[in-house]
């Protein structure tokens, strides 16, 4: 499994494309949403400047993108190819798969953090302490891995042909919806009481918690953790039902 996760890594890794998307595109959207915002006024109802409150947003978003896009159209694209029939002929377990992929997308996702973190503090000047950037960091790293096993269940659940426009429907769909792009004190009251169930929403507010100083709320952790055996439970169902095909 060792060997699988590093192939994994170095595909990745060389994937230019994915890489600028997943590690630069966030932290550009960051300084286009917040480079000429005030650093001092305070967006209603999140007791955060627009810039600490972009800099959680975006560091999720990227996050996101290296572990939904990446995961969910490889493996498509992997099970068109014959590349997943091979590995079941390996003695490697199914599980030993899903815990590669999400493994491998979650290192790759660890660099997008991080460069949002150093721009934001670097031209916007974000000052935490330590332990809050250490935190930070870990809590939207490991929150990542919900995405990551949403990734592989949508591998499995579409074609390589169709995998890419459900895929960017539920990515654009998870990014607005959770207020990645925009606070969500700024939608409809309505759309506000939906929002506070998407899992981006959750995701976010982890960060946003540490950035006041404060513990995550319980509510945001109950989210997270049944979003996450939902994604992981249908992404071992769907396997299960992939290799009775094959």
């Amino acid at each position: 499994m060792n060997g699988l996760i590093k192939l994994e890594l170095t595909r990745a890794l060389r994937n230019r494309k994915f890489l600028f998307f997943s590690v630069i595109y966030p932290s550009v959207l960051f300084l286009l949403i917040a480079g000429s915002a005030d650093s001092t006024t305070k967006i209603d109802g999140t007791g955060l400047t627009l810039p600490t409150y972009m800099m959680v947003s975006m560091a999720s978003f990227g996050a996101l993108t290296a572990v939904l896009m990446g995961n969910s159209e490889r493996i498509a694209k992997e099970r068109q190819n014959g590349w997943v029939r091979q590995l079941r002929l390996t003695s490697l377990p199914g599980r030993g798969f899903v815990l590669a992929k999400t493994a491998s997308a979650a290192v790759v996702s660890l660099p997008s953090i991080v460069v949002v973190f150093v721009v934001a503090a670097i031209v916007k000047h974000v000052r935490l302490d330590a332990w809050q950037w250490l935190v930070l960091t870990a809590a939207i790293w490991a929150g990542s891995l919900v995405f990551a096993a949403l990734g592989v269940a949508l591998g499995y659940l579409a074609s390589g042909d169709a995998v890419r426009p459900i895929t960017m429907i539920t990515y654009f769909g998870l990014s607005i919806l959770g207020g990645l792009w925009m606070p969500t004190a700024t939608f409809p009251e309505w759309l506000q009481q939906i929002s506070e169930w998407v899992p981006t929403h959750a995701y976010a507010a982890l960060g946003q918690a540490i950035e006041q100083n404060q513990a995550p709320h319980a509510k945001d952790i109950a989210v997270l953790a049944v979003y996450f055996a939902l994604f992981t439970g249908g992404a071992a169902w769907l396997y299960r039902k992939d290799t009775l095909k094959a």
